[in-house]
């Protein structure tokens, strides 16, 4: 039987409920194609609510603690074997088109970054680089979200070879810094979009595929909805902001949680205590700054960038139709992330381990194999990805991997491979360090070296709006759900090495 291809297909930071079908104020009716041909899974998640220990969880399926990569600005070695490398080995084209983000955007001598300044607006030598870069054959990279400063790699490339000679006109001097006069709109014509590019490279490399009559493993890698909310029109005036169901911040919400969650609401905060390094900590400043008006605005925006990167998904889509590839192909649409426009009056990301942060979209195509038109509760988690591929490529899963298998899960043979979800986050022990785990019905996260904490009801309190981690009522339930996480944390260590002698 011939081996299917695989397609990941991924959004940054987006939203778990931002998928039209399920939700009538957002149209996505590519994605919702995908949801009628497919099975949506809707307790999917994270391993890290930021992007890079996500990504190098979907390569690795192994956790950020173990993977090494374990913040936005660390770097993931290139040691660590990938489910890139492992499918080659199954006699898989690898490529991988997009963002990466598993390096960071310094370079030291012992840690040299391809996604650092300067090199990644080096010309010369993207002209020369296509790969190899963690297990995938053939790349094409970008870094930047929006008008970031960061543009270069092969889409700077890209640009210039389809006349936009003017490309820097349309992104911000490295500043870091939003230009006031390019919100929300963003005057990069369509046609030299980064979502343009994508599409085309991916597409491009499917017909290759399909003239070499190769199996594939094929990530295309979208920036958007993330921050900056830019977009260029029609997509800038799609959704009318006050026609939105905005998230507000519900008084007194706070009261209960760890101090950092409260001073996030606060004018002039003092996160000292929580503060790194010069870096600081994501997501730990004032989100009171953030009117109802922006809020309802920032909204529309990044629901028009989900639109337009929808219609370029439905090129890919398209382009599997006309090669004749839909029937031989796995698709695999989710995010790296979730994200908040004004959940808990939170924007953004960070160490608030809200299912808003946690949770992501997550369907999964393989027509005539997996059940069309379903949608299940099995939780999934990203870490599961990589052993899930190699498990429908007929090759053995590493013992290191401690995702689980979830191709019978996906099949619609078992109803769950996983009870449990674990997701972690850290700057350093000094500052904010914390793991949540989930189960059926409750979540439960735990600081290093702090004795507060946070015990969500997810089925009495969805909204979870009331931690009970202090409630004398709910004591028996605290300890559970410790012993419950302490299992979960023995489970997940990897044991390589058989024993193979009694002494």
């Amino acid at each position: 039987m011939k081996k299917p291809n695989i397609l990941l297909i991924t959004s940054d930071q987006q939203h778990w409920n931002t998928i039209g079908h399920f939700n009538h104020e957002i149209s996505t009716p590519n994605l919702d194609r995908l949801v009628k041909e497919g099975t949506t899974f809707k307790r999917a998640y994270c391993p890290n609510p930021t992007c890079t220990p996500s990504r190098a969880s979907i390569i690795t399926g192994t956790y950020p603690s173990q993977h090494g990569a374990w913040s936005i600005g660390t770097k993931l070695s290139e040691d660590q074997i990938t489910v890139g490398e492992l499918l080659q080995e199954g006699n898989y084209r690898t490529a991988l088109i997009g963002k990466a983000h598993f390096q960071p955007l310094a370079s030291t001598e012992e840690y040299k970054s391809l996604e650092s300044y300067p090199i990644l607006q080096d010309f010369d030598f993207w002209k020369r680089f296509k790969g190899p870069f963690y297990g995938f054959q053939d790349v094409d990279l970008t870094r930047n979200h929006t008008n970031e400063a960061h543009v270069g790699q092969h889409y700077a490339l890209w640009l210039e070879e389809n006349g936009c000679k003017n490309w820097r006109d349309y992104f911000l001097p490295r500043t870091g810094k939003m230009n006031p006069a390019e919100k929300y709109e963003w005057k990069i014509p369509e046609k030299y979009h980064y979502n343009t590019w994508i599409a085309e490279k991916t597409n491009h490399q499917l017909k290759e595929y399909k003239d070499n009559d190769e199996p594939f493993f094929l990530w295309s890698s979208f920036f958007d909805p993330h921050p900056p909310y830019l977009v260029p029109e029609p997509w800038a005036s799609m959704y009318d902001p006050d026609q939105l169901s905005v998230p507000k911040l519900v008084p007194g919400e706070h009261e209960k949680n760890p101090p950092h969650f409260g001073l996030t609401q606060e004018e002039n905060p003092d996160f000292s205590p929580y503060k790194e390094t010069e870096i600081g900590n994501i997501g730990f400043h004032s989100h009171s700054h953030v009117t109802e008006e922006e809020a309802k605005k920032n909204m529309a925006i990044y629901y028009g960038m989900i639109s337009m990167m929808d219609h370029y998904i439905g090129k890919i889509l398209d382009q599997l139709d006309t090669l004749g590839l839909t029937d031989q192909t796995i698709i695999v649409f989710t995010t790296d992330h979730g994200h908040f426009f004004g959940q808990h009056g939170l924007h953004d990301k960070g160490g608030f381990h809200y299912e808003d942060v946690l949770k992501l979209p997550f369907i999964v195509r393989y027509p005539g194999h997996i059940p069309a038109g379903k949608v299940s509760n099995s939780m999934q988690s990203l870490v599961d990805l990589a052993p899930t591929f190699l498990s429908f490529a007929n090759l053995s899963i590493p013992a290191h991997m401690v995702g689980e298998d979830q191709k019978d899960v996906w099949l619609g043979k078992e109803r769950a491979a996983r009870d449990h979800i674990i997701c972690e986050y850290r700057t350093q022990p000094t500052a904010v360090h914390q793991k949540t785990y989930v189960d059926e019905r409750y979540k439960i996260t735990v600081y290093y070296n702090r004795t507060y904490g946070e015990i969500f009801d997810l089925e009495a309190d969805p909204q979870e709006l009331n931690n009970l981690w202090d409630d004398p009522k709910y004591l028996d339930l605290k300890a559970n759900l410790l012993l419950k996480y302490a299992w979960a944390e023995l489970g997940i260590e990897p044991l390589p090495m058989p024993r193979i002698s009694g002494a």
